[in-house]
C-alpha cells in the first residue's frame, strides 16, 4: 500500500482567497464636518498661542517700563485729603491718623499700611483709599457703633479708661462721638479685656448683648433708661444675661427665648409688684412663664399674673431661684 506523499499542498482556506474591497468612500456632509472640525481646532490653536504672546508682552512691557511710571504721572503733592464716613469721624483724625509725609506724592503712599493705619484703630470697620490724580486722596470708612462701655485700667496707669464695644466684640477708645450719648450707654462687667497686638481681643457674646439692648430701646424705652449695667458672667455657662438698674434691680434674661417676651412680662411684674416699702431686688426672666421674683426683705416666688397680687406670707420663703 502507497503512503500519501509529504510533498502534497495544503488545504486551502476561504479566507487565504485575496478580497478587493474598496473602502466606503466619505459622504459630502461628512467632509464639510471634517473640515469645520480640523478649522476650528486651527483656530483655537492661533488664538491660545496668541494670548499667550500679548500676556507675555505685556508683563515683559510692565517689568520694562514700571520704573518710568512714576515719572509719567505728575509729580504734584498731595493737595487734599477727603474722607467719606457712615459715622462720626472727622477729617482731622483722618490726617493725624494717616500722617503722611510732608510733599508726598499719590505715587509714593503704600495705600495697604495706611490702611492698616485707620484700621489699627478698631473703630474703623472697612477703609477703601482711592487715588483721585492729579492730587487728592480719598478715603472712605464704615464705622463701628458702640453699644456698651467698659472700663480697663492697663498696668502702671493711674486711673481707669472708658473704651467702647461694638456689637461685633471689637473694644476701641472711639472718637468724634458725642459724650451725653456715650453717657447713656449702660457699662459692661463680667469679662476680663485680654491683650491682642496694640488693643484687646474680641468679647465674645456682644451679639446677644447688643440685641437685647436694642429691642429694650426701641421696645420698651422706659425700662432702657434705667439700666446702668449688663454682666456677661453667666452668658458662657447658663446662656443667660445679666443686667442692673440704677435703683439696684438685677433682671436675668435668657439668650435662648424672645426678647420681646421677657421685655414684656418683666413690664407686667413691675407693674404688679410696684411697692416701695418693699421694693424688687432681682427678676428672673428665664425661666419662660414663670418668673421669680426676690423682695427686699422678703422673697416671693410669683408664678403667673394672678398671683402677682399676692405676697408671700412666709418671711423665710424663697424663690426657686436666687440671684
Amino acid at each position: 500500500m502507497s503512503s500519501p506523499s509529504n510533498n502534497s499542498p495544503a488545504t486551502r482556506h476561504w479566507r487565504d482567497i485575496p478580497q478587493q474591497v474598496k473602502p466606503r468612500a466619505m459622504s459630502k456632509g461628512g467632509r464639510r464636518r471634517l473640515f469645520w472640525s480640523s478649522l476650528r481646532t486651527m483656530v483655537g490653536v492661533v488664538a491660545l498661542g496668541l494670548i499667550g504672546w500679548a500676556t507675555w508682552a505685556a508683563v515683559h512691557s510692565w517689568q520694562n517700563s514700571s520704573g518710568r511710571v512714576s515719572h509719567a504721572v505728575p509729580a504734584t503733592p498731595i493737595s487734599e485729603i477727603v474722607l467719606v464716613t457712615d459715622g462720626v469721624l472727622e477729617r482731622t483724625w483722618l490726617v493725624d491718623t494717616l500722617a503722611l509725609p510732608r510733599g508726598a506724592t499719590l505715587m509714593e503712599l503704600d495705600l495697604m499700611r495706611l490702611r492698616e493705619r485707620l484700621l489699627a484703630s478698631g473703630q474703623v470697620r472697612t477703609a477703601v483709599l482711592t487715588r483721585n490724580f492729579p492730587s487728592t486722596l480719598v478715603a472712605t470708612l464704615s464705622e463701628r457703633a458702640p453699644v456698651v462701655r467698659v472700663n480697663a485700667q492697663a498696668p502702671g496707669d493711674a486711673a481707669p479708661k472708658t473704651l467702647l464695644v461694638a456689637r461685633d466684640g471689637v473694644v476701641f477708645s472711639g472718637a468724634g462721638f458725642d459724650p451725653a450719648m456715650i453717657a447713656t450707654l449702660p457699662w459692661l462687667d463680667g469679662v476680663r479685656l485680654v491683650r491682642s497686638g496694640s488693643g484687646f481681643a474680641s468679647i465674645d457674646g456682644m451679639g446677644a448683648v447688643a440685641e437685647l439692648l436694642s429691642k429694650a430701646k426701641f421696645e420698651a424705652e422706659h425700662l432702657y433708661r434705667k439700666w446702668r449695667v449688663v454682666s456677661l458672667e453667666r452668658y458662657a455657662s447658663d446662656g443667660e444675661l445679666v443686667v442692673t438698674a440704677d435703683d439696684g434691680l438685677k433682671m436675668r434674661f435668657s439668650v435662648n427665648d424672645d426678647y420681646f417676651r421677657q421685655l414684656a412680662r418683666l413690664d407686667l411684674v413691675l407693674d404688679y409688684t410696684n411697692n416701695p416699702a418693699r421694693p424688687q431686688a432681682a427678676i428672673d426672666l428665664a425661666l419662660g412663664g414663670q418668673v421669680p421674683v426676690t423682695l427686699t426683705p422678703e422673697v416671693v416666688a410669683v408664678r403667673g399674673s394672678k398671683s402677682l397680687s399676692r405676697p408671700s406670707k412666709n418671711p423665710s420663703s424663697k424663690s426657686s431661684r436666687e440671684f
